[in-house]
């Protein structure tokens, strides 16, 4: 527990998670924030800074859930996976809220949900698929690396590379990655393995994230990307792959990504994320 000086001695509770994984130092760690009150938005910025983790989420109590705002080091996001799950497995964690109950967020994307079933968490995001685009000269220049497939959705572009082995030793130049006008660029290419169906990797240093391991909102327009290339009903995936801190699991049991999609009571479409364990609290 915190006491911020900057918001009249306010109390508040500061986690860190280790998202998708259920081992410390792995999976993609983020900021968990629990308040009693909503805090200015200059606030909430210098905490996130100051925690220093790709994203940090804050919570604040409503009728029916909890507004849920995420915050990289540089500036507000829209979506964020990874840090709805470990605001998820804190609720749950630390009884903020009882594990047979769904939590429910109301963000700028919309409501979203998480719930634990089977020994999973389920989280009900909305489906963000791509659309072919014209390639950006600065875009592939700022990779190193030629592409079978260029598209793009409201947030990112997404490039499909000729194979996994491109994806792990890619290295790219950031700072003309910063040139591209997109909030990140997700890297893709069919698996090798049987036991996955592809393997990606996310950039996004216009938020001033340089690479995240596991990007859940990433995978929002992954899922449908690679639902229409493979031949069954889901999909598995291999994210962060070629970093130190993606989800380690040589059986895949522990940081498992399984696409459904299917739509919600409002009619959207939306991508059902399921992830084997929830998180390991650091903090």
């Amino acid at each position: 527990m915190a006491n911020c000086n900057e918001c009249g001695g306010l109390m508040m509770k500061i986690y860190q998670v280790d998202a998708f994984t259920e081992k410390p130092f792995s999976g993609n760690p983020a900021g968990v924030c629990v308040l009693s009150e909503k805090l200015d938005e200059k606030l909430m910025q210098n905490i996130a800074s100051e925690m220093n983790l790709s994203e940090t989420a804050f919570l604040v109590k409503n009728d029916d859930g909890y507004d849920l705002r995420w915050f990289t080091p540089d500036s507000e996001i829209d979506l964020c996976g990874h840090a709805t799950l470990a605001s998820a497995h804190i609720l749950w964690e630390k009884g903020y809220l009882e594990t047979d109950l769904e939590a429910k967020y109301s963000t700028k994307s919309g409501l979203l949900t998480a719930k634990i079933n089977d020994g999973w968490i389920e989280l009900n995001f909305p489906a963000l698929p791509e659309e072919k685009t014209e390639l950006p000269a600065e875009l592939l220049e700022a990779l190193g690396v030629e592409a079978s497939y260029v598209g793009k959705n409201i947030f990112d572009y997404l490039v499909e590379v000729e194979s996994e082995e491109t994806v792990r030793t890619m290295k790219p130049d950031f700072p003309k990655l910063l040139e591209v006008p997109a909030r990140g660029v997700i890297v893709t290419a069919k698996s090798n393995a049987g036991e996955y169906d592809f393997v990606s990797r996310f950039f996004a240093p216009e938020i001033g994230v340089w690479e995240d391991p596991v990007t859940g909102s990433a995978h929002c327009c992954l899922g449908p990307y690679w639902q229409k290339k493979v031949e069954q009903g889901r999909i598995r995936c291999l994210p962060g792959f070629g970093t130190r801190r993606r989800p380690e699991s040589k059986s895949y049991r522990e940081t498992d990504f399984n696409f459904r999609e299917g739509s919600d009571s409002a009619g959207r479409r939306i991508i059902n994320l399921k992830i084997r364990g929830s998180g390991k609290l650091i903090q």
